[in-house]
């Protein structure tokens, strides 16, 4: 477990971060990059979690809130390291399972959707978006450094994931609001 006595360190001030194993690197590097956008992808979570209000979705996004730090601490130990936290499939098949559960309920889509609607549509929307520039930065660190597969995977289910809940919830409220190609040309 963490045990957090004192919240600056100074270890930092010089640009580096520390890593699980023990290792610094750059905090311009893709691993503190990727650890960063994990990190605002969990916060977006938050907000979402603010919007949409107590119930079964907000406790799924508060499981999914700790899979996030999971999946950090997965990102900030690089290569093998005995009894590392890693993501691992389960977590992913339990994403699969929302999704689907979610998704059986609703109508197929027709058009795009824009992210819009309530505020707790928009927020999902916003946390999906957040979560593919994670899984992007992930994918950039994984050209360069392996990566666990499931870490990714996840990240990839969890935009569906949220994408799916959006819908779900937009469905509760009167539809998707649904794009119209070229209705805005005049």
């Amino acid at each position: 477990m963490v045990k957090l006595n004192k919240i600056y360190t100074r270890t930092g001030d010089g640009g580096s971060a520390g890593l699980v194993d023990g290792s610094r690197v750059s905090k311009s590097s893709l691993r503190m990059s990727a650890i960063g956008e994990v990190d605002e992808a969990n916060a977006a979570i938050g907000v979402a979690i603010a919007a949409v209000g107590p119930g079964e979705l907000a406790d799924r996004l508060l499981t999914i809130q700790n899979d996030l730090f999971d999946l950090g601490a997965d990102v900030a130990t690089p290569g093998e390291v005995n009894g590392a936290l890693r993501i691992v499939a389960p977590q992913v098949d339990r994403l699969e399972g929302e999704i689907d559960a979610m998704n059986a309920s609703l109508e197929p889509l027709t058009s795009f959707i824009l992210p819009s609607g309530s505020a707790a549509v928009a927020t999902l929307h916003l946390a999906r978006a957040i979560v593919r520039r994670a899984e992007r930065a992930a994918v950039a660190l994984h050209e360069s450094e392996p990566l666990n597969p499931q870490l990714l995977a996840y990240l990839n289910r969890l935009s569906d994931h949220l994408f799916v809940a959006a819908r779900r919830v937009a469905a509760s409220e009167g539809g998707d609001v649904l794009w119209q190609p070229g209705a805005t040309r005049g």
